[in-house]
């Protein structure tokens, strides 16, 4: 290890500018609103834009992400058309992250290519990026060896290798992947190891791999305000949509971001809010800056009072009546939790944080309360019983209200004595007949039939960190056990378009449904593979969001299509048919 070993100390902090990064990465970072560096980036970019190996031992949410993206893009060669640099990234949720920054940096670089590849996404995607050429790959140990096991990923002309979160690959047993990778590379190549701790394996990984590293140590001071209230909800990712309408419900909450991971999702989910009855809108990087400051005043003004938006958009948004911030994504990174929730509890009032977790995101949750030394209250999904409650309590207010209105209330007395004197009706019939007509077809109360399952949380596995859970197994490592299908919610058959004929095997349709439409293994019934053709049991209703999700699922290269079955078995199964001639596979 060098003696350059490194802590950031309390010298004035330089800007990106004084780091020597390239002025089209300077530019993008503008665009964001990032103006200081974090200590990890100001203590790694520089030896990294000199070629220097690094050892970060950095907590996720110092922004060690920029710490080697910045650099990587500062040196890249957009004539290469072989990868430059590979990133290893435990998890699926942890590679598209990475993915994500290193497209939000590159915004102002003309065809940077940068494509993510993990376990239960289709290979045909991953196969025709990489024959048209990509600059950066970020992906999971398991699926980067099978590109090398299969001669789809050459790695002959690699520059760049980054271990992201490395003590988490080791933890997930990657390691002898990890360091299978690592001999496949180039000798001359600039690595950067992140680790939040310094085990054994680690320290000798980093003296066998890399060459005279700098070491840099960051301290974590992520802290959350003391006037914020922090709670969590287990929920699963077909019932968030519901769970965000009942918190709204319930809380008494004046202004309200919801934040969510992509742009696609602020405009859909506002658009269902907005279907429910609430005052929302959606901002994100594409909303044009008038457009975003008109949104902002309307939420100021109270003309608005839920604004859905990504983590870009709402940077620097200072408004003092937001009362809640909701993550409807947890993000992936404590730096950005802790900028989301600094939105509310502003000027000194108080606040509310709530954020939806998971089963499978729990690893993120405990990430949070360990970098912010706070813990998050759980809380529950609010029953039937305190929405209608709500909505009772409402509606003796909206009633009350309407009595104070003296003139408007004298106009109506005499139509409604006429109408009861007319028709001999009991005026309480009258008043309940009129509220019927003022609720119109939505009624008032829920059913107490609408309470939904209790979300079951998963026992933690090995590979339990996350949406790459499914990763090694879709490798063939180990015989992947059978589904089971949960026992407390409805089930339905779904059809799916792939199936013997394409050479699938349960794991792989678990892998690609569970990845993509983030459901868990325990939602998961029976799987039946026919011939050209697959049922699957999956929690009835799923909801248009997870169907929207799976739209471009592939397993095997192919279009999984995915349906509600009929019952009627679709067309013969391949096997029964006399095909002329033998099926291409």
């Amino acid at each position: 290890m060098s003696n350059d070993e490194n802590e950031p100390t309390g010298e004035a902090t330089p800007s990106f500018v004084d780091l020597g990064l390239d002025e089209a990465v300077l530019k993008a970072l503008r665009d964001v609103g990032y103006e200081t560096p974090s200590p990890i980036q100001a203590a790694t970019i520089p030896p990294l834009l000199e070629g220097r190996d690094v050892v970060g031992l950095a907590q996720t949410g110092t922004g060690k992400t920029a710490a080697f993206a910045l650099p990587i893009l500062s040196r890249l060669d957009l004539s290469q058309k072989t990868p430059q640099a590979l990133v290893l990234a435990p998890t699926r949720e942890l590679a598209l992250q990475v993915c994500e920054a290193f497209e939000k940096y590159a915004a102002r670089m003309k065809g940077v290519h940068v494509l993510p590849v993990y376990g239960g996404q289709g290979y045909g995607v991953q196969l025709s990026a990489l024959r048209r050429g990509v600059h950066i790959v970020v992906g999971t140990p398991g699926r980067i060896m099978d590109h090398l096991e299969k001669g789809t990923l050459d790695l002959s002309e690699l520059r760049f290798l980054v271990l992201d979160e490395a003590d988490e690959m080791l933890n997930m047993g990657f390691a002898e992947d990890v360091e299978t990778i690592l001999a496949d590379t180039p000798v001359d190549k600039n690595v950067a190891l992140f680790s939040a701790t310094m085990p054994k394996q680690i320290r000798r990984i980093s003296q066998q791999y890399l060459k005279d590293p700098v070491e840099i140590t960051v301290k974590n001071t992520t802290a959350t305000a003391p006037n914020i209230t922090q709670r969590y909800l287990m929920v699963s990712y077909p019932q968030k949509v519901d769970a965000l309408t009942r918190i709204l419900e319930v809380e008494n909450f004046e202004g309200t971001i919801v934040f969510v991971r992509t742009k696609n999702e602020t405009e859909t989910l506002a658009e269902k809010l907005r279907a429910r009855g609430y005052s929302a809108a959606a901002i994100n990087g594409d909303v044009q800056q008038n457009v975003r400051e008109r949104t902002v005043n309307q939420l100021k003004a109270a003309k608005l009072d839920i604004l859905v938006a990504t983590d870009v958009a709402a940077r620097g948004l200072d408004v003092e009546r937001i009362s809640h911030v909701i993550n409807y994504d947890i993000p992936t990174d404590t730096e950005s939790y802790v900028h989301r929730i600094g939105r509310t509890g502003r000027a000194g009032r108080s606040g509310e944080a709530i954020s939806f977790v998971t089963p499978r995101e729990r690893y993120l949750l405990k990430h949070i309360e360990k970098a912010t030394r706070q813990p998050l209250t759980q809380m529950q999904l609010p029953s039937v019983e305190d929405v209608n409650v709500t909505r009772l309590s409402r509606f003796d207010d909206a009633i009350t209200t309407a009595l104070s209105q003296t003139s408007r209330i004298d106009k109506f007395r005499d139509i409604i004595k006429h109408y009861v004197s007319e028709h001999d009706v009991p005026e309480v019939d009258v008043a309940a007949a009129l509220a019927v007509v003022a609720q119109g077809e939505t009624p008032l109360l829920l059913d107490p039939r609408d309470e939904p399952a209790p979300v079951r949380e998963e026992r933690p596995r090995r590979d339990d960190r996350g949406g790459d859970r499914f990763d090694r197994a879709d490798r063939g490592d180990r015989p992947a056990r059978k589904p089971r299908g949960r026992t407390d919610v409805p089930m339905a058959t779904y059809r799916i378009s792939v199936g013997k004929r394409h050479k699938v095997e349960p794991r792989q349709i678990v892998g690609a449904i569970a990845n993509e439409g983030g459901l868990g293994r325990q939602d998961f019934g029976h799987i039946d593979i026919r011939g050209d053709h697959s049922l699957v049991e999956l929690p009835a209703g799923l909801g248009a969001d997870v169907f929207d999700k799976l739209s471009t699922t592939r397993i095997s290269g192919k279009l999984i299509e995915i349906e509600l079955d009929n019952g009627s078995g679709g067309s013969r199964d391949f096997e029964d048919r006399k095909p002329r001639r033998k099926p291409r596979h």
